[in-house]
């Protein structure tokens, strides 16, 4: 009840009753305008109620708030680098805010405190930001084989985050609804529909979690548990008209089947046995991720051993100064990876000061990362290419400057043609799937005139990862999990210019925390008398 529409309506119409009847000149009518004067009394108290009710429901909304953000801002742990916490955050200020703070804030569009909130929303998630952070959940989900319901009760592997509600379940489902990707929705609808059963305090209705998986069933191609799901949804709602139409379109279906089955039976060929499928059938995959290279990727981010290297008792550690004053007092640390193509980490590159700043001075500047499209010779977004980058030059900082010349010392390459020194932050779910750092010749603009090809990576990691983000080489199975400080590098061409195809690598997205890493792409230009020409093809 709103007291500024009702009550003055109220007195409005008392008094012109009353004036009409001349109020002095009659007791009865004097008697009247106190039963009135009662009445108005109860809506005002009503009103108040109500607007207790409402305040009683912002507070607690405004406590949750301040609770949640103090407990996040004190912890040394990034609570939103966990995807499960991450996606309940970005709910509660999308889905959560317009059921729950919106219908309960009600303030003059003039008012200081309104203003304030819509200047704070600007720094909120979007639904934008909540799509994107349940497709990263779901991506996560299939790369690392993560369960449904672990996921449901906030646990990934042996972390722990906060435990999800049946709506919470129902809001991931409902979005794989909306993207026609009905086996994520059948997962989670069904994890959805279990936490219903544990709830005392109902967060989503049964019947409305029973009709979204009764129709994700029925797409997956299981009729019968269609109506299963079906025929339950009628028993709490037994005038719902589509359910009742569905349940004799499920069963028409069903009826079709048998005669199917028993007029192969006539005919002398066996029936059909009914495959025993999982309940959710198989995740749909296009060609691609069909493939052996990204069914490799897949299990080389999971930490599966895919390939067995005969060599690995070759690899060495070693010290190396390569005759350079900088690195004869202070040596880089090698660890070889692969021989061939020759992969190497080098330890203890780069300082968490230097990291700090590096980090501080990207930070403005970072924007979601592009690729080169091989058609069209353009850069563009891309769904397989999930981070954010900024570009940093020698003169934005001296330690940039400094980065820069320690990497020439470190791989004897000179940084001439070089390109900026790129930083990359992969936040939920980052990653990148398989690719080649080089250009092909076939490739518009594959040459640049004035730098060449991309002759070699120095990829520096800037942080340790919680769980994911590995770099892997799915024609060789190396992986590379993040060492803060750390850096891989490899040659990405033959020293005749040809490409070295088992170079192809990925970065595997990042399951749980945050992985900042920095790429220095070396060119050809400048490194005629660093790595010359060989005679020899393999090299």
């Amino acid at each position: 009840m709103k007291f500024g529409v009702y009550v003055p309506c109220l007195v409005v119409a008392c008094v012109a009753t009353l004036a009409f009847g001349e109020l002095f000149s009659s007791m009865a009518h004097l008697e009247t305008a106190l039963y009135a004067e009662r009445d108005i009394a109860v809506a005002i108290k009503d009103y108040i109620h109500e607007e207790e009710k409402r305040l009683d429901k912002l507070r607690k909304i405004a406590n949750d708030f301040s609770e949640h953000s103090s407990k996040a801002l004190a912890s040394d742990k990034n609570l939103l680098a966990n995807p499960i916490n991450a996606y309940l955050y970005m709910k509660r200020f999308t889905l959560d805010w317009d059921k729950e703070v919106a219908p309960n804030f009600q303030s003059d569009p003039d008012s200081d405190v309104h203003k304030k909130i819509e200047e704070l929303k600007g720094y909120l998630p979007t639904y934008q930001d909540l799509k994107g952070a349940v497709t990263a959940l779901l991506r996560l989900q299939d790369t690392y084989k993560l369960d449904t319901n672990h996921l449901a009760q906030g646990r990934i592997r042996s972390m722990m985050a906060n435990s999800m509600s049946a709506n919470d379940c129902f809001e991931i489902g409902k979005l794989a609804y909306q993207s026609e990707d009905f086996y994520h929705t059948a997962m989670w609808m069904q994890a959805s529909l279990e936490k219903e059963e544990e709830e005392k305090n109902k967060t989503v209705p049964r019947s409305l979690v029973l009709d979204y998986l009764s129709y994700a069933s029925l797409m997956q191609g299981d009729v019968e548990r269609a109506l299963l799901l079906t025929n339950e949804l009628l028993t709490i709602l037994p005038h719902h008209t589509r359910s009742q139409n569905n349940r004799k379109y499920y069963e028409k279906l069903l009826e079709e089947q048998r005669r199917k089955q028993h007029r192969r039976g006539e005919d002398g060929e066996e029936p059909e046995a009914k495959e025993e499928t999982n309940q959710f059938t198989e995740r749909p995959l296009d060609d691609y991720r069909k493939s052996e290279e990204f069914q490799t990727y897949e299990s080389l981010c999971r930490g599966e051993d895919t390939h067995n290297y005969k060599l690995k008792h070759k690899l060495k550690c070693r010290y190396v100064n390569k005759n350079n004053p900088r690195l004869l007092l202070k040596p880089a640390k090698e660890e070889e990876v692969y021989l061939n193509p020759w992969i190497v980490v080098y330890h203890d590159v780069v300082s968490d000061k230097e990291i700090e700043t590096i980090k501080k001075i990207a930070t403005p500047k970072l924007d979601r990362a592009t690729v080169h499209n091989p058609r069209t010779g353009k850069l563009e977004t891309a769904e397989y290419r999930v981070s954010k980058s900024a570009w940093l030059k020698d003169s934005d900082d001296p330690v940039i400057h400094n980065v820069n010349n320690r990497i020439s010392d470190i791989t004897g390459l000179s940084m001439e043609s070089a390109e900026e020194l790129q930083i990359a932050n992969y936040g939920l779910g980052g990653q990148y799937e398989p690719h080649f750092d080089f250009a092909r010749r076939r490739e518009p603009s594959a040459f640049e005139k004035l730098r060449g090809n991309r002759i070699a990576t120095f990829l520096t990691y800037m942080t340790d990862v919680d769980a994911g983000g590995a770099t892997v080489f799915t024609s060789i199975g190396v992986k590379l999990f993040p060492i803060k400080g750390a850096a891989a590098f490899w040659y990405n061409l033959y020293r005749n210019g040809d490409g070295i195809f088992d170079t192809r690598h990925a970065a595997c997205p990042v399951l749980v925390g945050q992985k900042w890493v920095s790429n220095k792409w070396i060119h050809e230009r400048g490194q005629e008398f660093r790595r010359p020409c060989s005679i020899n093809m393999d090299e």
